[in-house]
Order: structure tokens, then sequence, then C-alpha cells
């Protein structure tokens, strides 16, 4: 599958990454208690680690509203996916697991503060692109809501755009039915490539561990 990284967005964030992983043939289904574990044991750590402080005052966190911000977009109206849960966290509305995939998504965006996108290829068409949302551009989310994308990041195929760092589309979910992924992780700027790469490389491993298949990774944005 091929993707490539706007010009229209390195431009204005010149040390934009990203880490893409394509999955096939995997399984999705109900998480094993070993994760299921984790992610509560996790939300558990955060919430005690926030209480003293703002969501907003996380490294990964606040690094992402400002590349919102940067772009033209309110980070105060338009929360990126990572705020949105350590919110939820804080909150105590802990997340609840849903299936394998979603679970292991929601771990390591809440682990390394970062927004992740996961898809079933099987739903997309020809080359995939990053790039800024245009003025009129707007899809239907999984928030249950039209969502207007100018000036938000964007993933786009031959069909239009269909992720974003801030939510995704109702096109292409991942769900039990799903046998083919592509997952996007929306890396800090800030993170060298060398460890982009691990993060990346990290996040691959554990889900084919818990899904199987066959999976392979490439950075956007590094030399």
């Amino acid at each position: 599958m091929e993707i490539q990284l706007s010009s229209t967005i390195t431009e204005q964030i010149p040390d934009f990454k990203l880490g893409v992983i394509e999955y096939k043939n995997i399984t999705v289904g109900d998480s094993p208690q070993m994760v299921k574990g984790r992610l509560r044991l996790f939300q558990e750590s955060i919430y005690f680690d926030l209480e003293d402080k703002n969501v907003t005052d996380l490294a990964g966190i606040k690094e992402w509203r400002d590349i919102f911000k940067r772009l033209g977009k309110d980070p105060n109206r338009y929360r990126h996916s990572a705020e949105a849960l350590y919110r939820r966290v804080k909150k105590q509305n802990y997340l609840t697991p849903v299936q394998s995939g979603i679970d292991i998504n929601n771990f390591f965006s809440l682990q390394y503060q970062v927004p992740i996108g996961i898809y079933d290829t099987d739903y997309l068409s020809g080359q995939i692109s990053l790039r800024i949302g245009h003025e009129n551009e707007e899809y239907l989310g999984l928030n249950g809501r039209v969502n207007s994308l100018h000036n938000l990041i964007v993933s786009a195929d031959e069909q239009g755009p269909f992720g974003s760092p801030f939510v995704d589309s109702n096109r292409a979910p991942v769900t039990t039915d799903t046998n083919n992924a592509l997952q996007i992780v929306y890396l800090r700027p800030s993170t060298d490539c060398q460890n982009a790469e691990k993060l990346t490389q990290s996040l691959m491993n554990m889900f084919t561990q818990i899904h199987g298949g066959d999976a392979s990774f490439r950075m956007l944005g590094c030399p």
C-alpha cells in the first residue's frame, strides 16, 4: 500500500513523523485477560499521577495540542484522541475492554501520549496520503457526529478522508471481522527517529503477539 506524507504538513511541522504499520491475516477478538488487566492497572496509575496536575501538563498531550494550534485548529474545541482518553481517565471514566484491536490501540496511545489510528484496509482503496483537511471536508466520525476536517491532519484514500488524530470516520473501523489493517502512529515531533522506530516496532510486535498474522512497518518523516 502506497502511503505519502504531504509537504503541507512538514512545511509547518518540520519534524513531523509517523509510524505506519500494515497487518495481514490477523484475527481480532476478545482481548486476553493479560491485556484487560494491564489496561485497567495502567489507567489507575495514570489517575493517581494526575491527581495534582492537569492533563495538559503532560509532555505528549501538550505537544500534540501545539500541533493542532499551529495548523489553525483550536485544541480546546478539537482535542486530539490521546488527550480525550486521558481526560476520561482523570474523571475515573475508565476505558472498558472493547475488542483486542481497539484495546491495544488505546493502551499504546495512553502509554506514549500520542494519537494512534487503526483501520480495516479492506475498506480503503488506492494511494493513501497524510495531508491537511480542506475547508469543506467533513465526515461522520466514530463519535456519532459530522466533523469538520478543515485544518486537521487527515488520512485520505481515493474516496476521501477516513482518519484523523482528532477522531476517525466510521468508514473503516477495525472489528472482529477484520483480517487486514493499517495502523498510523502520530509520533511526537520531538521524538528522535531512532526512538520513534523502536516505539513503532514495539507496538507492531505486541499487536502480532495477540492477533497473529504478518506485519511490516515503515517510518514517514525520518531519513
